[in-house]
């Protein structure tokens, strides 16, 4: 699609509201992510589709005019002019706005507001020339409203201020992640006055809660290269106040081993993943407990057990950033588990195998992908030979799949079966059988329930 083709696309979804508008005698203008993903040619009909839009109208009447076009309205945003709902015949949410001017006063992070008949005082406003273009709905033909150039910053994949950016950052500081997100969500160039102004005010994202920084960093995450957005973040000073793991990555070279910058690599691996939140936070933080376990012998530089110290430490930055506890249990796992498939190097046996899966349960694509994405080394033949031996075990999983249910690994006999072959109470002896009996599941795969009770006798007669 041609940024003509999604403009008209825009505006034809929009003809139910802007009607409206136009025959109450007001004005409306789609403004921010909607015309600008427009311009690049791509349509929001796909997904959460959601239209922002901006008007002379007041409050009061925003509402007065969409409550019969939507299904409810929600009025949380009044006090910022903005009323918002569901349309009935359009399937998109919308979000309508007076015209403002905004001031934030002695630091509050919530603006003063001031409702206006400006257009381009309300586009002046916003936080780069990208989302400072409107486009007139209401009108049959026309072009976007482009005040501050953000059409040719478009074109030219450059990310600017329609305003002074050290205002900009310092009445918003999570505007600074907003920046790192957007460089890598459209591959643009960040101004320098934006990387002035972001490292000189990146202390004021202290003041910014760890939910709403989580939020920008998640969508940062799933952007097609979070590489840009990453090293932005860490040139600028920011991870410093919310990952400072990450700037801990770039370790000092070893002029004798020469070992490669870990921070270079994480971001690599970051890039090579799919856009999956889980998997993406995974790769960021796979080895963040370089640093603390770096020791530097003959043989070369170690990083001994890593990963083990590199999931205490991410489930601790996780929880500071007030993640789900289930988020956090399937990044930690991941981390934990990401060096894994580089201890069987003698090959797939079946247990081999089973206990992989089992390790990984349900994290079991998303760990091969890591396991995948991690080798970013240039020597061709050692990227092959392990992509080989990936291909290996995915194909060994494949066969051992056929032949018994790999989702399903547990020992033959349950705990209260247990306590009736042996005639035992509850207690630790009954986790060792358990234990006994997950190990020939392990090494032979599934056996009766009668072979089961019949080996359990025999080891319980010799353990006694």
């Amino acid at each position: 699609m041609n940024a003509i083709e999604a403009l008209q696309e825009l505006r034809d979804d929009a003809a139910p509201i802007a009607q409206a508008f136009s025959a109450a005698g007001f004005s409306l203008h789609a403004v921010g992510g909607s015309v600008r993903d427009a311009l690049l040619g791509e349509s929001r009909r796909e997904g959460d589709y959601e239209i922002d839009f901006t008007t002379n109208a007041r409050p009061d009447d925003i509402a007065r005019i969409m409550a019969p076009l939507c299904t409810s309205l929600w009025e949380q945003g009044r006090a910022f002019g903005t009323i918002g709902g569901f349309l009935k015949d359009g399937a998109y949410k919308a979000e309508v706005t007076t015209y403002r001017s905004e001031a934030y006063v002695d630091h509050s992070r919530k603006p003063a507001v001031q409702f206006g008949d400006d257009l381009d005082v309300d586009l002046g406003r916003r936080d780069f020339t990208i989302n400072a273009i409107a486009f007139d709905v209401v009108a049959s033909v026309g072009g976007p409203h482009d005040p501050f150039g953000g059409i040719s910053d478009l074109s030219a994949r450059r990310l600017r201020s329609p305003f002074d950016p050290e205002v900009l950052f310092s009445d918003d500081p999570l505007r600074m992640l907003r920046a790192a997100r957007f460089a890598a969500r459209f591959h643009l160039t960040i101004d320098p006055s934006i990387e002035e102004a972001a490292t000189k005010l990146a202390e004021r994202l202290a003041i910014v809660s760890a939910e709403r920084v989580r939020g920008e960093l998640d969508l940062l995450m799933v952007t097609e290269q979070p590489s840009i957005g990453l090293s932005f973040i860490e040139r600028t000073g920011l991870a410093s106040y919310f990952l400072p793991e990450l700037p801990g990555l770039r370790l000092e070279q070893d002029p004798i081993h020469q070992h490669k910058d870990v921070f270079s690599h994480t971001l690599a691996v970051v890039d090579k993943t799919s856009p999956q939140l889980i998997l993406r936070l995974a790769a960021l933080f796979h080895d963040i407990g370089k640093p603390k376990t770096r020791a530097i012998t003959e043989d070369g530089v170690t990083f001994r057990f890593h990963e083990v110290v590199g999931a205490k430490m991410t489930k601790k930055r996780m929880e500071a950033l007030k993640y789900s506890q289930d988020v956090i249990d399937d990044v930690t796992a991941l981390v934990e588990l990401h060096l894994r498939f580089h201890t069987y190097k003698l090959g797939w046996s079946d247990k081999a195998v089973r206990r992989y899966v089992r390790d990984a349960g349900s994290l079991l694509e998303e760990l091969n992908e890591l396991t995948r994405c991690d080798c970013t080394t240039r020597n061709a033949r050692k990227a092959a030979t392990l992509a080989k031996r990936m291909d290996e075990l995915e194909i060994r999983i494949g066969e051992l799949r056929e032949a018994e249910d790999l989702s399903r690994i547990r020992p033959a006999l349950d705990g209260v079966s247990v306590m009736e072959v042996l005639g035992i109470a509850p207690g630790r002896a009954v986790g060792e059988a358990l234990d006994f009996l997950m190990e020939i599941r392990m090494d032979e795969g599934v056996i009766s329930e009668d072979d089961a009770k019949d080996r359990l006798r025999n080891w319980w007669a010799k353990r006694s």
